[in-house]
C-alpha cells in the first residue's frame, strides 16, 4: 500500500488526475461511491472523494476517521466548492488539536 493515491467522484473532472498517475474510480452516484471506497480502502493510502458524493455519505466515511489509513479526503468537484471538505477539515483539526488553526475563531 506505500503511497498509493485514488479518486473517486462523478464525471470527465477526475480525469484529470489520471495524469498526476491518481487512482481514478468514476461512479454515477452515493451507492457506487460508497461500494467503490469500501471496495479500494485497504489498497490506498490517500483516497480523495468528491465534495458532492462526501457529503452524501459522511456518516459511512466517518468510520474511516479512527483509522490512520486510508486518509479520505473532500475535494471540490468540477463545478467548484461547496464549502463542505472545507469544514470537515476544520473540524478534524480541531478534534485533533483543540483550536482552529485554519480560521482563528
Amino acid at each position: 500500500m506505500t503511497g498509493k493515491t485514488a479518486i473517486v467522484g462523478n464525471g470527465d473532472g477526475i480525469m484529470v488526475f489520471k495524469a498526476a498517475g491518481v487512482a481514478t474510480f468514476p461512479v454515477e452516484d452515493e451507492k457506487k461511491a460508497e461500494d467503490t471506497v469500501r471496495k479500494i480502502a485497504k489498497d490506498y493510502q490517500i483516497i480523495f472523494i468528491t465534495e458532492d458524493l462526501a457529503k452524501n455519505l459522511r456518516d459511512f466515511l466517518k468510520r474511516f476517521d479512527e483509522e490512520a489509513y486510508p486518509v479520505i479526503v473532500s475535494i471540490p468537484n468540477s463545478v467548484g466548492s461547496e464549502g463542505y471538505g472545507m469544514n470537515v477539515l476544520k473540524t478534524a483539526m480541531e478534534r485533533a488539536l483543540g483550536v482552529d488553526i485554519l480560521f482563528n475563531n
